[in-house]
């Protein structure tokens, strides 16, 4: 965008504020996304095929780190955005995501661990 004015300055600093903010929200729902699939994991490791138990422990280990992976990217967008209140509500819930999918992911991995030691 040009950047001669006053006002085409601030039109450029406002559609690279929009864009930062977009390069944020797509990565969380990512992050969203394969938070969710980790709840089915959950489900298919605890009440699936006992013989498929380590295709679910698979699958937490990969939606877990696509959870981080996703959360990375929206760190590192995070320090080019102004509005400070809105980045803390998302690393809010980026903290929060990564919690809960480091949580289900212990639970996937205790139950194919009791399963296989049957």
């Amino acid at each position: 965008l040009p950047k001669g004015s006053e006002s085409e300055k601030a039109a450029r600093k406002a559609a690279i504020q929009d864009a930062t903010k977009f390069a944020i929200e797509i990565p969380q729902q990512v992050a969203e996304t394969a938070l969710e699939a980790l709840h089915v994991i959950r489900a298919m490791a605890e009440q699936g095929n006992p013989n498929s138990v380590t295709d679910a422990g698979v699958g937490a280990l990969c939606a877990r780190t696509a959870v981080l992976g996703a959360i990375m990217n929206m760190r590192i967008n995070a320090a080019d955005v102004e509005d400070r209140a809105w980045v803390e509500a998302r690393m809010e819930r980026a903290e929060a995501m990564e919690a809960e999918a480091q949580a289900i992911e212990d639970d996937v991995r205790l139950t194919v661990a009791k399963l296989l030691s049957k």
